[in-house]
């Protein structure tokens, strides 16, 4: 009752375009609700009201972690939404196995989706026995560290080029009241932290060893243990952050208050809303600085099953507007994110949104854990990274074994 009700509020503050007095209102739930991604998911709402429909905007806040139960229970109690976003990965897959969730393979096959998403990991993910059942909307990649020029300034040390270099920079910043790293409370945080530590520490192979493959044996091995003598650097370097979500950290690093944050490359959105310019105001380094390979990640909507006929027809129309190009350009300038279609101009690209376009067109990606571990394992995970980097007092060879298991029991 509470999440229709914020829904009607938020759509009265949306105008019905010109001739939409017959629109088919439409309720979608997603959990953008920082800054930037509210900047983003407007542009999305504008498109679809343009088509003569209406976007009811069920924003929830919280993050996914806080939102998806809702979602999911929503659907699953008889009270659907129009469309939902989800990551892209298997955190739909019980629901569509259990033939809540629309198959939009009618509408991906008369839009050429497979000829126009890449990479086509991204169309796989929304594939279960051949069908597909979401539209991906964005290519969001977690292998990001993002560096406030001021903070270096202040505290009289060059920006750094790598992850080394910023360890190494801890105790200038410290010295200059300036936390070293930002990392907010939600489990989330730490587990995708860690996940950016694996891949630019340990590399591409030794990743995919643990997340894809599931081996334990790599898990327990002496390359992450590498890792987790980095991730306790961080948990030291974050010491004090005493923020929640997501935006706070990256608010700190904007204001120059932390040096830096590993964060994906949404955090794009809040610079740009705090008009700070790439390379100028903040610096951003791909892979930490040490290993250029970004994940392959994002956001998808799936669109649960529908009695209502009207409500169905509009379903195809946001999923078709979703891939629209000038829908795919307006949204991702606005998130920070990589458009999921390869025939695009983004021309007006940041730097760091050029970096990231040029790593993709190398081909030097990963699947995102969404992707390779099911939403048990992955909260498993999370849980684990949350306590480590809240618990001063477990040690990286403790964690290390909690995590092997984790991968050993993963499905």
């Amino acid at each position: 009752m509470k999440i229709r009700m914020m829904a009607a509020v938020l759509a009265a503050s949306v105008a019905l375009p010109l001739g939409a007095a017959s629109a088919t209102d439409l309720e979608v739930t997603h959990w953008w609700t920082s800054g930037g991604e509210s900047a983003a998911v407007a542009e999305l709402a504008k498109a679809f009201d343009a088509t003569g429909n209406h976007w009811v905007d069920g924003a929830i806040a919280g993050s996914g972690g806080t939102a998806r139960p809702i979602m999911i229970s929503r659907i699953t109690g008889g009270d659907p939404m129009g469309a939902t976003q989800f990551n892209h990965g298997r955190q739909a897959e019980e629901l569509v196995q259990a033939g809540l969730m629309r198959d939009l393979t009618d509408v991906a096959t008369a839009e050429k989706w497979k000829d126009i998403i890449r990479p086509s990991s991204l169309l796989d993910s929304c594939t279960i026995d051949g069908k597909i059942y979401c539209a991906p909307v964005n290519i969001h990649s977690w292998q990001w560290l993002w560096l406030s020029n001021a903070a270096f300034k202040k505290a009289g040390v060059e920006v750094p080029k790598n992850w080394d270099e910023f360890v190494a920079a801890a105790p200038a910043l410290e010295k200059a009241g300036i936390l070293p790293l930002a990392v907010g409370g939600q489990p989330w945080q730490a587990a995708g932290a860690f996940d950016v530590l694996m891949v630019a520490i340990a590399g591409k192979d030794t990743f995919n060893k643990v997340f894809k493959d599931k081996d334990a044996e790599a898990a327990a091995g002496p390359e992450i243990a590498k890792v987790f003598k980095a991730a306790d650097d961080a948990r030291r370097m974050s010491k004090g952050t005493n923020v929640q979500d997501w935006n706070q950290a990256t608010n700190l690093v904007i204001t120059g208050k932390a040096g830096g944050q590993i964060m994906g490359d949404w955090a794009q959105g809040e610079f740009a809303l705090a008009g700070q310019k790439a390379g100028t105001d903040y610096t951003c380094l791909p892979g930490l600085g040490v290993n250029e390979i970004i994940s392959t990640g994002g956001d998808a909507f799936y669109f649960p099953l529908l009695k209502d006929e009207e409500k169905s027809k509009a379903q195809a129309v946001l999923a078709k507007t979703l891939l629209d190009p000038k829908t795919q350009v307006a949204f991702n300038l606005k998130k920070g994110s990589l458009p999921v279609r390869g025939d695009v101009d983004l021309a007006a690209a940041n730097d760091c949104m050029k970096k990231g376009l040029d790593i993709l067109s190398k081909g030097n990606v990963i699947q995102g854990t969404d992707q390779l571990l099911s939403a048990d394992s992955q909260k498993q995970k999370e849980d684990l990274f949350s306590e480590f980097f809240a618990n001063p007092s477990m040690t990286p060879e403790d964690a290390q074994k909690r995590f092997a298991e984790i991968i050993a029991s993963a499905d």
